[in-house]
């Protein structure tokens, strides 16, 4: 949970904190370098100061944007097993994935300024993307439904290759198509 000062952010300031993080995806991955951070507030709704209350410089917003892309899609695996098969799951996360990599490579300019400054925003992502990719494996091996031989260092790298093949930007059509391939993969043959 975010805090300030010590403190949890009150619901209306995480909604305004939230609103500016995926504000500020839509943004620097339409205009890039070009987003200017009182634009980015104005398109969120919320005042300038409300944004640098929350992110005293491009780059922290720059991160946190990134960061927050990064923490839905984990956290996706998990509210997915919740209420789907795993099988079901483990598609429709793939779906998010690669949603997750289109906003990633739109960003892709902020992103290389933001590295640029000494930042690295992917330090935890191969961690964080493993342990979603497993739990959702397991969950499906475990109801035997998706093979239990395959390790999610795999998948991740599948998943990236179907973003990089579908373009940019990404053709969905196609996308949906190679994910269906990958899935028939991982079914389990009893």
């Amino acid at each position: 949970m975010d805090r300030v000062e010590g403190r949890p952010l009150r619901a209306d300031a995480r909604r305004n904190r939230d609103k500016i993080l995926s504000t500020a995806v839509v943004m620097f991955a339409r205009d890039g370098l070009d987003a200017t951070l009182d634009a980015i507030a104005k398109e969120a709704g919320v005042g300038p100061a409300t944004l640098y209350r929350n992110f005293a410089t491009r780059e922290a917003l720059i991160e946190a944007a990134y960061r927050n892309e990064l923490r839905l899609l984990c956290e996706a695996s998990g509210e997915l097993l919740a209420v789907l098969p795993p099988k079901r799951a483990l598609r429709a996360w793939m779906g998010r994935f690669i949603d997750y990599v289109s906003a990633k490579i739109g960003m892709a300019d902020a992103l290389r300024a933001l590295v640029a400054t000494g930042v690295n925003p992917y330090d935890q992502t191969r961690e964080l993307m493993h342990t979603a990719v497993t739990a959702l494996l397991e969950a499906g091996a475990a109801d035997g439904t998706v093979r239990s031989d395959v390790a999610a260092a795999d998948v991740v790298a599948s998943l990236t290759g179907i973003a990089i093949a579908s373009g940019n930007p990404p053709r969905r059509d196609l996308a949906e198509r190679l994910l269906d391939l990958l899935m028939d993969g991982l079914v389990a043959t009893r």
